[in-house]
């Protein structure tokens, strides 16, 4: 059962991210995830709850838009993402 649950989410979390600001967040029990760009709330839920055995207080979903950008004279697009703010309940931690 639990490798099946494990196959089924996956997919949701692409890789927690690591910057100055979410190390910042870190602190007060807030961790950052990119995401899938299908994924909704539940399914980060449900994925947090899977690989990290930890139950979310609640979830916060941001779409960042992708940019048009010039890079030594061309033009290009910078891509966009989707990441989750995950918040725990005091105590929890995420390794």
């Amino acid at each position: 059962m639990a490798t099946y649950l494990k196959a089924k989410y996956a997919n949701i979390i692409l890789r927690p991210r690591i910057t100055e600001k979410s190390s910042y967040l870190m602190e007060s029990n807030v961790y950052a995830f990119e995401i899938e760009k299908d994924a909704t709330k539940t399914q980060v839920i449900e994925a947090i709850k899977t690989f990290y055995d930890v139950t979310p207080v609640k979830v916060n979903i941001v779409k960042k838009p992708a940019k048009k950008v010039m890079v030594k004279g061309k033009k290009g697009t910078k891509a966009g993402l989707k990441k989750a703010y995950v918040f725990l309940k005091e105590g929890d931690k995420i390794e």
